[in-house]
């Protein structure tokens, strides 16, 4: 039988979305509450992509928190092992490991009425008794993997790139990669130099851009690190160069076609056989899908051991993998870059509200709706941090994380003046808000740009990608209003006022 504990918060993840909040928290003067994680150390997604190459693909000095800037990044675009050291050190610095339950997996939560409080179950069988309940597990940490015909039947390894393994030597075996997502277009070129031959069955191409990356000069570190305001001003001019790029993503196809046109001149310079060229070529308008970056991704397919299969895989033998084409292919371990589960991860959520409904049924039946991304009708005091639609394709997520960050603490705090137990979301406000940034999202790249992709759910509609600049999004959750909520005591519900 397990414990029954109280608190006032319950955090759930110790990404950036969870350790934020952590901090957000305890600069607010709360100390009452507590992350639960289900791994044995901070960082998120940082914490689980290890695979050859990992780094992020938005400036380091924008991906970070605002509050917690880094003089001495070692580049422009971080490598994965100094985001994770990033994380950790921040955490060390706001002592979060005493607020967080590490091995600690939540199975699941329900709102219960009369206490106006949230039972959040865990594995290990104790249950955490809050008054608010955060999700902080952002949307990229369920590996998304294929049923390949015949796969029980592979002899060799077989992993994600979200699970890298490595205990297995690549060094000169001969490997199949499925598909060509952000983390395969960044392990394919550093594994390439290692395997006897490496064959990557892509499905859809991607855009590949040229990466600006480059190292930081000792000279930027020290002015970063002595001049008052200097890092703030380059991480601002990141933050505006990168938000420009939302013109094109958003009723502007125009920008991106003249964008794709100079990305196809890149793969021609790039790849020296025009007929692989052409097969690296994506035939849909670029921003449709997810933009990629990188230097040497195009330039390894002039490698002798590596092969495009674009014929699709059509079974998995033993020892290789059989291409739709005909062709076997002898392998030794097949990786698969193939992303993650994104608007489908919500149908693992076990959230219980009001009237007991099942949030993962009601956003399987009539769709993923919320209110900013962050609450949602019905779920009185649950907060989403990087929810449905507040996700980029321009710009760093971590300022979307610090938008709602503040938009959080500002619910509680509105809850606490009127000596309420909860807040609840109007659903009229939740609807005009689904209603507003749908129609902005129809006009989008990602439903115009003629392809299919993660942003978008079962149906084709766009469960994932903020439209527009985010600095309006900031703007819109720089406090909460008032109007759009109703509060709750144990015994009646009031109307909210500023």
């Amino acid at each position: 039988m397990g414990s029954l504990i109280h608190t006032g918060v319950v955090v759930v993840g110790t990404g950036f979305s969870g350790m934020g909040m952590a901090i957000r928290l305890r600069r607010d003067g709360r100390e009452d509450f507590v992350v639960l994680e289900k791994a044995h150390d901070f960082g998120g997604t940082w914490r689980d992509n290890t695979y050859p190459g990992c780094a992020c693909d938005i400036q380091s000095h924008m991906y970070s928190f605002s509050f917690e800037q880094k003089s001495d990044w070692s580049r422009s675009f971080a490598p994965q092992p100094e985001i994770w050291d990033y994380l950790r050190g921040v955490a060390a610095k706001w002592d979060l490991a005493r607020f967080t339950r590490f091995g600690t997996e939540v199975t699941g939560a329900r709102w219960d009425a009369e206490e106006c409080r949230w039972h959040v179950a865990t594995a290990g069988g104790d249950t955490y008794v809050a008054r608010f309940l955060v999700a902080g597990v952002g949307a990229l940490h369920l590996p998304s993997i294929p049923d390949l015909p015949g796969i029980e039947r592979f002899q060799g390894a077989a992993f994600h790139s979200a699970r890298w393994d490595h205990d297995f030597d690549l060094a000169g075996k001969r490997v199949a990669v499925i598909g060509t997502g952000a983390s395969a277009v960044q392990f394919v070129p550093e594994i390439a130099r290692r395997v006897a031959s490496l064959t990557l069955f892509q499905r859809t191409p991607p855009w590949v851009m040229p990466k600006p990356d480059h190292e930081m000069p000792d000279w930027a570190r020290r002015v970063f690190d002595r001049v008052p305001g200097a890092r703030r001003a380059y991480r601002n001019a990141l933050y505006w160069v990168n938000e420009v790029r939302a013109v094109g993503f958003n009723g502007h196809p125009g920008v991106l076609r003249l964008a794709s046109k100079l990305a196809e001149r890149n793969i021609h310079r790039a790849v020296k056989d025009p007929e692989l060229a052409a097969r690296l070529t994506p035939d849909y308008v670029m921003g449709c899908k997810r933009v990629l970056i990188s230097n040497d991704y195009y330039p390894t397919f002039n490698r002798d051991n590596v092969h495009l299969d674009t014929s699709g895989v059509a079974e998995v033998r033993e020892h290789s993998v059989v291409g739709h084409d005909g062709r076997e292919h002898p392998v030794d371990a097949i990786i698969y870059g193939t992303g993650f589960h994104v608007t489908d991860s919500f149908d693992y959520l076990d959230i219980t509200g009001r009237d007991g409904v099942d949030l993962a049924k009601q956003w399987r039946e009539h769709g993923i709706n919320t209110h900013l991304g962050i609450t949602v009708a019905g779920f009185p005091n649950l907060f989403f941090l990087l929810g449905p639609n507040t996700g980029l394709g321009h710009n760093s997520v971590v300022f979307m994380i610090e938008s709602q960050l503040r938009y959080i603490t500002d619910a509680m705090r509105l809850a606490d003046r009127h000596q309420a137990e909860a807040i609840d979301v109007r659903r009229t406000a939740q609807d005009h808000f689904n209603t507003e940034i749908q129609r902005k999202l129809a006009n989008g790249i990602w439903t115009r740009g003629g392809c299919q992709s993660w942003y978008l759910d079962a149906k084709g509609v766009n469960r994932t990608i903020w439209p527009g600049f985010t600095w309006r999004y900031w703007l819109r959750t720089r406090h909460v209003d008032a109007a759009d909520f109703e509060l709750i005591t144990r015994t009646r519900r009031l109307p909210a006022h500023a």
